[in-house]
């Protein structure tokens, strides 16, 4: 099927894709849907077999390990892709990690070391990217992130994400601002909750699910092809004049009370 955005002759980084449910590969397929060369990471060496198969399917010109926690790996993967296209039009980040004790815990109840490696990994990450990215895009670019609602709102066991989320978004406004002049625009995607592997770290998960289906106008959960639908057109020149927002693909759950 084709797409309503045009991509052609763009070229992507999408890091964070750990399988065929990642929402970072939902958005991948609608980056070349939308005519659009990528490259691609994955975590590391247990990740690639699941990883690999997708990036050949999709035709990525470049596929890497790349554990931002790792210091130099996402610099090597900023080197190699200026190295190959000499160019970047836009980079979609789509990790976030915290230990499985702190996310599990309340908030009060969080180490100092946790949510330090939280912050770290799912929102410091980006500001490297960005920062990364900026000498590749002279000609203006996108910059992307997934966020989710409870960056605004507490939710049930989301526990020390919703602050590190939160951070997430504060950032996107501030890059928005200081990058603007270099014509660099910068988003927030607020996806809906979907069964990806980062999702089933979180408690009674299957519950969130549920309650949110009940509470979505059509009760009608989002789903991966729409939500990279959506990052294609922030990627495109048509999203430019949305920056340093939050975008939410939800189907509308964010306005429900």
């Amino acid at each position: 099927m084709s797409s309503p955005i045009d991509l052609d002759g763009r070229r992507g980084l999408v890091i964070g894709i750990a399988n065929e449910h990642s929402i970072a590969f939902g958005c991948a397929q609608a980056f070349v849907d939308a005519g659009a060369r990528l490259a691609l990471t994955w975590l590391n060496d247990k990740a690639e077999p699941h990883v690999r198969p997708l990036g050949e399917a999709l035709g990525a010109d470049l596929m890497l390990a790349c554990d931002v926690s790792v210091p130099g790996q996402l610099e090597a993967v900023f080197e190699q892709v200026a190295r190959t296209w000499g160019r970047l039009d836009f980079v979609l980040h789509s990790i976030a990690f915290a230990p499985r004790d702190d996310l599990h815990a309340p908030l009060i109840d969080s180490s100092a070391e946790g949510f330090a490696l939280a912050m770290d990994v799912s929102c410091h990450s980006f500001i490297r990217a960005a920062r990364l990215a900026l000498p590749l895009m002279s000609d203006g670019g996108a910059l992307m992130t997934v966020s989710y609602y409870g960056a605004e709102h507490v939710v049930d066991h989301y526990n020390l994400m919703g602050p590190v989320k939160a951070a997430l978004e504060a950032s996107v406004r501030s890059l928005a601002v200081e990058l603007a002049p270099r014509r660099v625009h910068v988003h927030a995607l607020s996806a809906g909750p979907v069964n990806t592997r980062a999702a089933s770290g979180i408690a009674h998960f299957d519950e969130l699910i549920d309650s949110v289906r009940a509470r979505t106008p059509g009760h009608q959960l989002t789903d991966l092809p729409a939500i990279g639908r959506i990052a294609a057109f922030l990627a495109s020149d048509a999203g430019a004049p949305l920056t340093g927002s939050v975008t939410f693909a939800d189907n509308g759950f964010h306005i429900t009370a």
